[in-house]
């Protein structure tokens, strides 16, 4: 009922706005009429051969995407649309465009909140032949029936990233490192031989808001992933026990206690700081993500000394850990339109990760993309985290999308984490613990009522 209501007002809006200039469709990109499209207009798609409609959610995309919907058209004699939303407005696109007569045939649900709203509007994918060439179910999206209903189909990591030259300057290598208590050893020996070595073992973990987000969010993301794991999680719960939090604790000791920062003043340690003791050769150890390789690169760091590892916290079994990999961005064919648009949706899918062409210009747009006929990225972090996954390693995948209310959470998290670091007591560490379990429930509350 919520999503007719929802999709009524949605055309209300479009017909509204139609009248009031026909010629603008809302919440698209720039280009013929406001939208960008590939592969000439829908009418000239051959008789019974479907029609494709992409609603991309990626802006970076955009033109790869056109180009590649160009080409598969003049290979197939099949029309592709795409249509890319701007940035922060897709929900509303989507929206208004499933309401039309011509409605996207190929769509975007970004997390198991929204694939509630538009279950309906997804076709069961299980068994199809684009789900076929996945190399991992890990960043798909299931209904509570078990239908596989919006694939994964690129993603990003994060872990601890590794100045390789300067850990084997230090005498020791990547293979030492397998899980928390070897890392620790690795770090502290490092750090222990600071002054002789012209390094040390992290960078700043910096809670200036530039920062903070690294561990708020991304360092959280440890311990809230093993207990939604343990307590088979997969939706936002109202409350959360803080079994791992000790885990937490024991990562951020090593953080803040082996590094040239003084912890008393990592409130106004910022973002800028740690990448530049990283990329200066000041730090062996650096967390953040896959998207920071291109800037490592040409801040001058030569990739063949680089490499990322799992971020270990002392849980049993982690030596069979991979990166901290996740994504929002899945592909759904929609449900509801013809069985020949279906097809043809399918069709183009299954041929932009197949194809050589198009599967290398996936690739060079998005990164990763987890298909068994895809060239590898020459992101070095993310060959590290794809070699992971086909060595048979576990996806730590992002449990901290389930945080309520999420700036205010972090919020409170990292000012617990600051009073901490400047004095670390057990006593201060009981702050940290109840701003993740007791701040989890108050923003749960705020949000949910």
């Amino acid at each position: 009922m919520k999503k007719l209501i929802a999709l009524l007002l949605a055309l209300v809006m479009v017909l509204g706005l139609a009248a009031c200039n026909s010629d603008t469709p809302a919440n698209t990109t720039a280009g013929t009429d406001n939208t960008t499209q590939g592969g000439g207009d829908e009418t000239t798609t051959p008789e019974g051969s479907g029609r494709v409609y992409y609603l991309n959610f990626k802006p970076e995309a955009d033109a790869a995407l056109q180009e590649l919907a160009k080409l598969y058209t003049e290979q197939t004699g099949v029309s592709v649309k795409v249509v890319t939303a701007a940035s922060g407005t897709y929900a509303d696109t989507l929206t208004a465009e499933m309401a039309k007569s011509e409605a996207p045939t190929i769509y975007n649900i970004g997390n198991l909140s929204g694939l509630k709203d538009w279950n309906d509007y997804a076709l069961d994918l299980t068994d199809s032949a684009i789900a076929q060439e996945l190399t991992t179910n890990d960043f798909n999206l299931y209904n509570e029936a078990g239908e596989l209903k919006a694939i994964g189909y690129c993603y990003e990591s994060f872990g601890i990233i590794v100045n390789t030259e300067l850990l084997e300057k230090a005498g020791h290598s990547l293979e030492e490192i397998k899980d928390f208590a070897s890392l620790k050893a690795v770090a502290e020996d490092i750090h222990a031989r600071s002054a002789e070595l012209g390094f040390d073992a992290f960078s700043a973990s910096g809670l200036d808001s530039s920062s903070s987000w690294r561990f708020s969010g991304h360092l959280a993301n440890m311990p809230l992933y093993y207990e939604f794991r343990d307590n088979d999680i997969t939706e936002q719960p109202a409350t959360i026990e803080g079994k791992y939090l000790d885990n937490f604790r024991a990562v951020w000791d090593l953080y803040i206690t082996n590094t040239a920062t003084d912890a008393k003043t990592l409130s106004t340690s910022t973002a800028d700081e740690s990448k530049a003791q990283f990329t200066e050769g000041k730090a062996v150890f650096y967390q953040n993500g896959t998207w920071e390789y291109a800037g490592l690169v040409e801040a001058g760091l030569a990739p063949e000394n680089l490499a990322m590892i799992p971020i270990y916290c002392g849980v049993d079994g982690e030596e069979n850990a991979g990166l901290c990999s996740g994504t929002e961005n899945c592909w759904a064919i929609n449900s509801q339109v013809s069985a020949e648009d279906q097809k043809a949706s399918m069709d183009f899918l299954v041929w932009l990760v197949t194809d050589e062409t198009a599967a290398q210009k996936m690739v060079d747009t998005l990164g990763a993309l987890p298909f068994k006929s895809v060239p590898e990225s020459s992101n070095v972090f993310l060959a590290d985290g794809s070699k992971m996954l086909a060595d048979g390693k576990y996806t730590v995948s992002w449990a901290f999308n389930h945080t309520p209310n999420v700036d205010s959470w972090r919020a409170t998290v990292v000012t617990a984490l600051t009073a901490y670091s400047a004095d670390p007591t057990d006593a201060n560490w009981q702050q940290v613990v109840s701003a993740f379990v007791d701040g989890w429930a108050i923003e749960y509350n705020v949000v949910n009522g």
